[in-house]
């Protein structure tokens, strides 16, 4: 005889995850500003002449630019071996980036044996909070602001609270920097949005 199949509650359960996650609000990461270290001292000037993809002016700065071109970032990289990288969307692309990096200074015969650890400094997200803005309003009701129409467009609020900083723009369009994961930039622009209802 043939079993009896039950059917599973699965879409049920696929409905309300989906629900649950519904936001009133768009952001993604657009930038990650991340240290680390090679734990090996550098010869930045032989970089720069062996290197065409750099930037070298010591009398300027210390640090040497490298631009690498797929995922779209730049490195700082100092004779100490310490790394500034920007640019990456996710860790997925820090960690390429900094795999790229290792690759490139084996063209100059140094070898990086362990992995460097990636200590993320600031997260940019940009978005939108699907809601116009009254600019002026929440420049005189809002603490922590900073608002010169005739100089940027732009309103400057701070959130100590959250440990950042939201740039909001009159259509809705935000961006926000100062946090150090997606989910600190989904609490940051929750807490934007409560603050902003309590204006209204």
């Amino acid at each position: 005889m043939p079993k009896k199949t039950t059917k599973k509650p699965v879409k049920k359960e696929v409905k309300k995850e989906v629900k649950k996650s519904d936001k009133n609000y768009e952001v993604e990461v657009v930038n990650i500003v991340i240290s680390s270290s090679l734990d090996h001292d550098i010869p930045l000037e032989k970089m720069a002449a062996t290197l065409s993809n750099t930037e070298y002016n010591p009398e300027q700065f210390p640090g040497l630019v490298l631009r690498i071109k797929e995922p779209k970032t730049s490195a700082l990289i100092f004779s100490s071996g310490k790394i500034v990288c920007t640019g990456a969307k996710n860790l997925d692309e820090v960690r390429q980036s900094l795999r790229k990096i290792v690759k490139t200074l084996e063209k100059i015969n140094i070898k990086i044996k362990k992995e460097p650890e990636i200590s993320i400094q600031n997260m940019v997200a940009a978005g939108s909070i699907g809601m116009d803005l009254n600019l002026n309003v929440l420049a005189m009701k809002l603490d922590n602001v900073e608002y010169e129409p005739e100089q940027f467009p732009g309103l400057v609020y701070k959130i100590p609270s959250v440990n950042s900083t939201f740039l909001l723009f009159s259509n809705g369009k935000i961006v926000c920097t100062g946090t150090k994961s997606e989910e600190a930039v989904h609490k940051a622009v929750e807490k934007l949005i409560e603050n902003l209802k309590k204006v209204k």
